[in-house]
């Protein structure tokens, strides 16, 4: 993605504003179930690449994440551990990334995000994940959607 994106401003109260510019996603168990696309991902991606710079990062255990997501307003990249993802969100602005996932190898990476947030999908979700997630989300397009509508996260995580 190329585009200059507008980001996602939040005041928060008792904390610091919240400048999203970056969208980091897990595929397989949050955009996906058994590497299909979870229905209504798609809509949100298109919408949400509109404000912000989406990458996807999976080890994309079934081997179906890059053809899932043609089309769509996202960067793709096959990592293998979660010390990749931690390297690459080290490379931007953590603090002004947002990351979604529901594994064992997205605990560093939404711990370092400003925004981090853990999702309760079909596959399930690593308990020690939700230990260290600024928010948890019942699924992704919940999750999609609190970005979508900022102040819903404004109400979950001010003092």
């Amino acid at each position: 993605m190329t585009t200059k994106n507008a980001g996602i401003h939040i005041d928060i109260p008792g904390s610091d504003p919240l400048r999203l510019t970056n969208l980091l996603l897990d595929f397989t168990g949050t955009l996906s179930c058994d590497g299909v696309l979870i229905p209504g991902v798609v809509e949100r991606l298109k919408e949400l690449g509109k404000k912000l710079h989406i990458t996807v990062l999976t080890a994309d255990t079934f081997g179906t994440a890059e053809t899932q997501l043609v089309g769509l307003p996202v960067d793709f990249h096959r990592i293998q551990t979660g010390r990749d993802k931690k390297i690459f969100i080290s490379g931007l602005e953590p603090s002004h990334t947002a990351a979604i996932g529901n594994g064992r190898n997205d605990i560093q990476m939404v711990q370092m995000a400003g925004l981090g947030i853990a999702v309760m999908g079909p596959e399930g979700c690593a308990g020690e994940l939700i230990a260290v997630a600024r928010v948890v989300c019942r699924d992704i397009l919940d999750a999609l959607d609190l970005l979508q509508n900022p102040l819903r996260i404004k109400a979950t995580i001010r003092e």
